[in-house]
């Protein structure tokens, strides 16, 4: 799905790293929220309070999630998952910009 209908957008952007990472938290009709940005060229570590699910809207990155030793890639298309109570780190490659969705819950 390219867009989500009949939501309400907070205006205020979330910025995050000096401006690395940047989203607009999205609130639906049945309280969930999402979260819709990207991260600039960075290695960046995020701690998580509630499970997320990562959905690759466009661009790359590999992440290493806490507790693991080996990097995955994740391209257009693909999501991955963390735990609640967790970390991970990203790499977005110099030439990239990573456009995500984020999946609270």
């Amino acid at each position: 799905m390219s867009q989500f209908d009949n939501v309400t957008v907070i205006k205020k952007a979330n910025v995050y790293f000096d401006g690395k990472c940047v989203s607009h938290t999205v609130q639906f009709a049945d309280g969930t929220k999402k979260s819709v940005g990207v991260i600039l060229p960075a290695r960046l570590t995020f701690n998580t309070g509630v499970p997320e699910i990562m959905e690759t809207v466009d661009g790359r990155c590999r992440v290493l999630l806490k507790g693991e030793t080996e990097w995955k890639e994740f391209g257009a298309g693909q999501s991955f998952s963390v735990p609640g109570n967790s970390s991970f780190e990203i790499e977005v490659a110099p030439d990239e910009a990573y456009h995500y969705v984020c999946h609270f819950g």
